[in-house]
């Protein structure tokens, strides 16, 4: 439970900064390129964290690296709101710490859930997290704005400050490093360590340590397979429907109710498909989970074709049940299948490539809808997301997503 709390607290911080940022830009404290520049030092931030925080969660405790990230993320964020409207400079290496405590947090709290939480509840534990952070994602906006009546920035600012610290403070301890070398036969520093000529111990380097995760990530077939899957799916899916949703709102539909709509259908199918995955257990669930990440081209398809706009609603809901199907038995076969000293770095790759290249396809997808037009941007996209996950799925050890392969649920 207080895992729960604490990746929760997490999860709402980190969706909170970049809407409450946004207000500071309708209320004129900072202008658009100010916040784009916040968005991408957070970015920064975020991706060199998540590697070495994969590295630190493997060598050390998982629970310390939570605590000082998140006490990081807490600490940046009073920052941010002293510099508001007053230093750029301070604005943006406030926001550079407060995206390597996001990083540094994801694959350590990966880790994390599979030492505290027995193998046979992880699935529904990850479900549970996944449903309130969507509860919070779909709450967020209308509780943020209704505080916004009455407090500034600077105060929701520090509230997510707040958030921060309980994130960093709630969780309780894990296994310990040396319980989980014990029962993984490794060592207590998540890797082998290696010994001089006079035999002194020596710690490998971070380099080392790194590229012994990715040797374990390709021990897993799957894994890669999958994380290929999801990194085309959001690199060109997602970020396609994140530019072209709104033009389509204004210029087909004549309104932005299409685009308010389709993102909280989209909300309301992950928790429906949240929900749904705590219980479920196919027995082909690598495939099952596969083909609900490809349910996600619907939701460029449905902007393709002269639809009805409720058609486009129910695209973005079946995309959003679809996510969820894959993510939960994603996160939980990780947990399961790769070496538990070897976890948060494997994790931590997952999140670099996945969550990591979101900000490069935007950044291609948006010049290439102004050059060539949104049909057959979405339609190349909508293709991928189709494509990607059954090419996935050719791979045997998908199936179950196993190593060993098939496993029976």
């Amino acid at each position: 439970m207080r895992l729960w709390g604490a990746t929760t607290a997490s999860g709402l911080a980190t969706w909170a900064l970049p809407f409450v940022l946004g207000l500071a830009v309708l209320d004129r404290t900072i202008g658009a390129a100010t916040l784009g520049l916040l968005l991408a030092a957070r970015t920064a931030g975020f991706l060199v964290a998540v590697a070495v925080g994969g590295v630190l969660a493997d060598r050390y405790s998982r629970r310390g690296v939570v605590l000082w990230a998140g006490l990081a993320a807490a600490a940046a964020t009073p920052l941010l709101a002293l510099g508001l409207g007053r230093s750029l400079p301070l604005m943006i290496a406030a926001a550079v710490v407060a995206g390597a405590g996001q990083g540094a947090c994801r694959p350590a709290f990966q880790a994390l859930t599979a030492e505290v939480v027995d193998e046979d509840r992880r699935q529904a534990a990850n479900a549970a997290m996944t449903l309130s952070v969507r509860a919070t994602t779909l709450a967020g906006p209308s509780l943020t704005a209704l505080l916004a009546v009455a407090l500034d920035t600077w105060t929701l600012l520090l509230g997510i400050g707040v958030l921060w610290l309980v994130a960093a403070l709630v969780p309780g301890p894990g296994a310990g490093r040396q319980g989980a070398a014990e029962a993984d036969g490794a060592d207590g520093a998540g890797g082998v360590d290696g010994v001089d000529a006079e035999g002194v111990r020596r710690r490998p380097s971070f380099f080392a340590e790194f590229a012994e995760g990715l040797r374990e990530a390709r021990r897993h077939p799957w894994f890669l397979a999958g994380l290929g899957a999801l990194t085309v799916v959001i690199s060109t899916g997602y970020s396609a429907t994140g530019v072209a949703l709104p033009l389509v709102s204004r210029d087909t539909y004549d309104t932005g109710f299409v685009l308010a709509a389709a993102m909280t259908a989209y909300t309301l199918g992950a928790l429906g498909g949240a929900v749904v995955v705590a219980r479920w257990r196919p027995r082909a669930q690598g495939w099952a989970a596969l083909a609900g990440l490809g349910l996600y081209g619907f939701a460029p398809l449905s902007l393709l074709l002269p639809v009805h706009w409720a058609v486009v609603v129910a695209a973005y809901a079946v995309a959003g049940i679809g996510i969820e199907l894959f993510n939960v038995p994603w996160f939980t076969a990780t947990q399961r299948e790769v070496a538990p000293d070897k976890l948060a770095r494997v994790s931590s790759l997952d999140f670099m490539l996945s969550y990591g290249l979101a900000p490069a396809g935007l950044a291609l997808i948006a010049p290439a809808i102004e050059h060539f037009g949104p049909r057959p941007v979405l339609a190349v996209c909508a293709a991928l997301c189709f494509a990607a996950p059954a090419a996935a799925a050719l791979v045997p050890s998908a199936r179950g997503f196993a190593r060993q392969g098939v496993r029976d649920e």
